[in-house]
């Protein structure tokens, strides 16, 4: 049986306006001009410029005025007050905000480049050999089959039956290698290559022969396996070679580049430049912060909307078409003030977030010493600036700080606490620092072992387990004790 009642609840939700406030703070600099540019394309209310017209701002004026020739508007435009979409006398708010950005507004462009891909270097390269059209076809395949680190990571029969297949190149798999020998002799050095150890032996057989050259040559042939887990001691008995004639080969091997197709100049790939939210600068001993002036450009509503408004509250007979046009142009005013609105609560809250970073870890941006940064967490900033945590967390996640001591993401500043063996909070960033100055000052004949840096460590006065050592080290890209190991 169907029964209606009613139910009070309270139910708390964001509204979209409120939505779109946490995806602009979100965004980084290069995304927000780009999400500025999209508004500015929907919303032909809305201008950019240093136009002396006012920011479009709501004023409270009576329009009882106009009710002598509105009583036969429609429901929609009654409720409209013409005023509040007109610019008054008063002084705009954005003649008078705080300049808490930087006044670096010239707008650099960046020239515009056609570089040659990386294959389409090799097929030029091919222009110099003497081929037949058969052996062409099949040596711009080989080309069409390298990866982007210059490898060709595919079997010669899989290649033979896929020229058949979708080419309708018949050919046999002497013929293929044949051409793959072609393929070895272009720049750079060890494309083509099949594997790693194929890859070292190209670039070795195009040295200059010497006795080292010679040797590294018949380790990486021979030895490979012994060589890639470095074990010297077994290698110099192989070779019966002094420590000194290995550590030389060696450093002709380490001299190749693994990845040839990677070190290509004019490969096509985009470069992403990072382009700092804030800066940071030390004034007479005083930290100044200052917001990338592109997150704060100045917006307006355009002059020809608003002279549409005064032109519709001057006018006594008002047509259907009229209402419907001022409906609309409603519609665009109240968008564009609240994004000029959410722009400046933006602004407001990646600054306040920043400088109350700033100020926590000041023995940090003081000093540039990365020990000196203190244990941080999202809830720490969030109770500073009376923001939720979530707010934090999009200013920290996507946004770039320029130091003295370089440009830094800022949520690399936020770390978990751990107990020294005075009882004190201690960052994890400043253990993982001092782990990492211990690996670089060990004997790399003898490097240490995770156990062993856990027992230097708690000499200093940091108690860690031997797994978090291995976790440590792993977060921070360094490999085990073995693969440290130099001869």
């Amino acid at each position: 049986m169907l029964k209606q009642f009613l139910n009070l609840k309270l139910s708390q939700k964001l509204s979209p306006q409120q939505i779109q406030l946490m995806k602009l703070i979100q965004l980084p600099t290069q995304a927000f001009e780009q999400r500025l540019l999209e508004e500015m394309n929907e919303n032909p209310a809305l201008e950019t410029g240093t136009e002396e017209e006012e920011i479009y701002e709501k004023d409270e004026f009576d329009s009882d005025e106009f009710d002598d020739y509105d009583d036969n508007e429609s429901e929609d435009t009654s409720d409209i007050n013409i005023d509040d979409y007109l610019s008054s006398d008063e002084t705009p708010d954005y003649k008078t905000q705080a300049n808490n950005h930087s006044d670096d507004d010239e707008e650099h462009e960046s020239p515009l480049v056609a570089p040659i891909s990386f294959h389409q270097d090799l097929i030029n390269q091919l222009n110099t050999f003497i081929l037949n059209d058969a052996e062409r076809e099949i040596a711009e395949f080989l080309v069409g089959s390298v990866d982007d680190m210059g490898y060709i990571r595919r079997s010669i029969p899989d290649m033979v039956d896929d020229m058949a297949f979708t080419q309708g190149i018949y050919t046999t798999e002497k013929t293929v290698e044949r051409m793959l020998y072609i393929i070895h002799e272009l720049e750079p050095s060890g494309v083509g290559a099949r594997d790693l150890r194929e890859c070292l032996l190209l670039q070795l057989k195009h040295k200059t022969p010497t006795e080292y050259v010679a040797l590294a040559t018949a380790i990486i042939e021979n030895q490979f396996d012994a060589f890639t887990k470095k074990h010297y001691d077994k290698l110099q008995q192989k070779f019966n070679v002094s420590n000194e004639q290995l550590k030389t080969a060696i450093h002709e091997i380490e001299k190749l580049n693994p990845k040839p197709g990677g070190a290509f100049t004019g490969s096509n790939k985009i470069t992403e430049h990072v382009v700092p939210d804030f800066s940071i600068r030390i004034v007479d001993n005083e930290l100044i912060l200052t917001l990338n002036a592109r997150n704060a450009p100045s917006l307006h509503v355009s002059k020809d909307y608003q002279e549409m408004m005064q032109t519709y509250k001057s006018s006594r007979d008002k047509s259907n078409a009229q209402k419907d046009a001022v409906q609309f142009i409603k519609q665009k005013l109240d968008s564009a003030k609240w994004f000029i609105d959410a722009i400046k609560q933006r602004q407001e809250t990646l600054y306040v977030t920043m400088n109350a970073i700033m100020h926590y870890q000041q023995e940090y941006f003081l000093e540039g010493d990365e020990t000196k940064l203190k244990p941080m967490i999202l809830k720490d900033i969030a109770d500073i600036v009376g923001l939720d945590i979530s707010t934090i967390s999009r200013v920290a996640n996507s946004k770039y700080v320029e130091t003295p001591y370089g440009t830094k993401l800022i949520k690399e500043f936020f770390s978990e606490a751990m107990k020294n063996d005075q009882g004190e909070d201690v960052s994890t960033l400043e253990i993982k620092k001092i782990l990492q100055n211990m690996i670089e000052d060990e004997d790399k004949q003898k490097p240490l072992p995770d156990d062993q840096l856990a027992e230097i460590l708690l000499e200093k006065g940091y108690p860690i387990a031997r797994r978090t050592i291995a976790k440590y080290r792993e977060q921070l890209g360094i490999p085990v004790a073995r693969m440290r190991k130099k001869i």
